[in-house]
């Protein structure tokens, strides 16, 4: 059973199923089967930035975050790390792009889950 643990501050409204979906949906379709957990944060600028900044070495906000873990514990369950999403961010490129907001939040989170997997882009 894939586990996917979402969390974020009331002031940004995340629909939680979607995000859910298609977390379990990039995993199953890359083989990811049995216990798996992953989590996701919905985050403002000021915690990408700092977020940024620290693992990044850049000052600059930016959408999406990944932070992969890669462990088993002793319960068995395969922990793949942790997708940080900018709940501002998303909501400019929805715009931009023309799509809702939930969409856009739920194209990132499955982003994010393909740099823990180990897909990259250039």
């Amino acid at each position: 059973m894939i586990k996917v643990l979402i969390t974020t501050e009331s002031r940004y409204p995340a629909d939680r199923k979607i995000i859910r979906d298609r977390a379990i949906k990039v995993l199953e379709s890359h083989g990811v089967k049995g216990k798996a957990e992953v989590e996701v944060s919905i985050v403002g600028d000021r915690k990408m930035k700092e977020l940024h900044k620290k693992y990044m070495g850049d000052d600059t906000t930016t959408d999406v975050l990944s932070f992969p873990l890669e462990d088993s514990g002793p319960d068995g369950v395969l922990r793949l790390g942790c997708v940080v999403v900018s709940y501002p961010q998303a909501i400019k490129e929805a715009i931009e792009e023309n799509v809702l907001v939930d969409e856009k939040i739920a194209f990132l989170v499955e982003h994010g889950i393909l740099h823990l997997l180990g897909i990259h882009h250039e």
